[in-house]
């Protein structure tokens, strides 16, 4: 760390983020999750990346730089060799007649800015970076996965076979581009003269590689053999999991093998620790609607739900409010079919239908196993439902999952499940629905003038007038596409929200069995942001676009 915690400490209460119990809670946060404390300062949501950054360099005297809201020249990118910025988390970003710009982790690093400008040959001038806006932009660095594949394949065959190619190396190349691109998940499929390579990336799928057929049986034996499956097995299905070591971190991996047409088909799901390493400011939560959560999570009893389809973030967000409650004094035990992200500190079981071991069974067995706070990966039945709901009731903390489309609908989903009425308004504290759209790349963000027509095309008048005014002509936001983001335009994602916070009225509307249209209508009135609210602000201030927006929102476009 560029400053040393007792400094930083001096910072943070100065600025009266937090008061002295505050910070000794946070210190014990950084302890538990093995993180350093500006880490746990930004996931606790007691400050942004952003702020904490312009604290630091506040403090050391020195110029701060948000590299994800900068647009750097390749040429100049590449003035500091990969090995040596990603090793002193150094970038240079920009070049003038005066010198050269830097951005650094530890700007105080003087010999490094020395070595820079004898190298060079011209001045540096050091700016302060935060290590996570760092580690993010070195991305640039990478070649395009094609090139690279076709490079390691010439070198080490050297003209020979392909029978020869170093199948090792090439299954750790695809894993770690997979990883540095932030890819969710590693298609690779067989075709009829080829084998074509597919990452998921913010949830869209995306060719990055065509590999020659026949070195698509050994890449999936060498997958079979790190997953410890059955090689001499090609027409069953077959589930495993591998570890792989990463110079980031050790990374979980879940693999699925299916026999299709042409061949098995392999999909790797990619379970970092840095995808589950997310704050709820990170993953787009506004002041409001984070306040509405944080009272209902630092409660000791009631049930916390975050609802939506597969693929929405929901486990995400349990996980960000599960860290940060996650102290000595409370036993918190989850049950998860995956458990994909381990917490240390908290007790996490697997489901193992197989067993008998199903969220119901294991619920059963957690009750006795003197919880304060318990997770149950999703309620997708009955008897789940009631025991989770009389967990709630008798002074456990409950959080779970549901797949509703938005925070009303979980409502009368429950009492589908034969929960009674005013069981479900006495336990639930607040309902949180998502949906996750793809953030505008700042690298190529360009803006956009709109008229008034091409928006009430889409959307409702009401909505047009409460976020966008009576301005004939609307300014808004769109990524131009660049190497960071593949041309997309969009590089990583960001959540919209839509939080119910179960007040007094609601609890009447609940146990009046009303149906969800008149408790979304009361909740508005109470002033909740339905997500298609929160994604339009998201739409002025550039986060996403209108077309991101509608998508997810099931507006859809006309």
């Amino acid at each position: 760390m560029v400053i040393a915690d007792d400094q930083l400490k001096t910072l943070i209460l100065k600025t009266k983020i937090i008061d002295e119990k505050g910070f000794t809670k946070i210190l014990e946060y950084a302890k538990i999750s093995e993180v350093s404390l500006s880490e746990a300062l930004v996931d606790n949501n007691l400050v942004s990346d952003e702020n904490l950054g312009l604290l630091i360099s506040d403090f050391l005297k020195l110029p701060f730089i948000v590299l994800s809201k900068t647009a750097i020249p390749p040429e100049v990118f590449r003035i500091i060799p990969e090995r040596i910025a990603r090793k002193n988390k150094v970038i240079a970003f920009a070049r003038s007649k005066e010198g050269i710009k830097v951005a650094m982790a530890d700007p105080r690093n003087t010999e490094l800015l020395q070595l820079i400008s004898k190298k060079t040959g011209e001045r540096i001038f050091p700016y302060f970076a935060t290590i996570r806006d760092i580690n993010n932009t070195f991305q640039i660095y990478r070649k395009e996965l094609q090139k690279n594949f076709d490079e390691l394949v010439f070198k080490e065959t050297h003209g020979k076979s392909l029978e020869e190619a170093p199948i090792t190396k090439i299954v750790d190349l695809l894993i770690n581009y997979a990883y540095q691109d932030k890819a969710s998940d590693i298609h690779i499929e067989p075709q009829e003269t080829s084998s074509l390579i597919r990452f998921r990336i913010d949830g869209i799928l995306h060719d990055v590689l065509t590999l020659q057929k026949n070195l698509h049986d050994r890449i999936i034996s060498r997958i079979k053999v790190l997953s410890r499956l059955r090689t001499d097995e090609h027409l069953s299905a077959q589930d495993g999991k591998m570890r792989i070591k990463l110079e980031e971190e050790t990374l979980d991996i879940r693999v699925s093998i299916i026999p299709i047409a042409d061949g098995e088909k392999v999909v790797l799901r990619l379970l970092s620790s840095r995808a589950r390493r997310y704050s709820l400011i990170d993953l787009g939560m506004n002041q409001t609607d984070l306040g509405k959560v944080t009272t209902a999570f630092t409660r000791s009893y009631g049930m916390i739900l975050s609802t939506g389809p597969t693929g929405s973030g929901k486990s995400t967000t349990i996980y960000s409010i599960l860290k940060i409650i996650n102290t000595r004094e409370k036993n918190i035990t989850t049950i998860e079919d995956p458990v994909e992200y381990r917490i240390k500190g908290v007790n996490q079981i697997q489901a193992n239908p197989k067993t008998n071991l199903t969220f119901a069974s294991g619920l059963r067995s957690v009750l006795r196993q003197d919880p304060n706070v318990i997770f149950v990966g999703e309620i997708r039945d009955i008897e789940t439902a009631g025991i989770a709901v009389n967990a709630a009731l008798t002074g456990h903390l409950v959080l779970s999952t549901l797949h509703t489309n938005d925070a009303a609908t979980a409502l009368p989903r429950l009492s589908d499940m034969k929960v009674e009425p005013f069981l479900v308004a006495s336990t639930v504290n607040v309902i949180i629905a998502q949906r996750l759209v793809r953030k505008i790349c700042d690298m190529c963000k360009i803006s956009v003038d709109v008229t008034q027509t091409d928006l009430l095309k889409n959307i409702p008048p009401e909505l047009v007038k409460k976020h966008f005014g009576a301005k004939k002509d609307v300014r808004i936001f769109r990524g131009n596409g660049c190497k960071v983001c593949h041309f997309t335009g969009f590089s990583g994602r960001i959540g919209l929200f839509e939080v119910l916070l179960i007040t007094n009225n609601i609890r009447k509307l609940i146990t009046q069995k009303a149906d969800s249209d008149i408790i979304t209508k009361q909740a508005i009135e109470e002033g909740m942001n339905t997500m298609l609210d929160d994604g339009l602000e998201k739409v002025i201030i550039g986060s996403t676009s209108i077309e991101e927006v509608l998508r997810v929102t099931k507006i859809g476009l006309q």
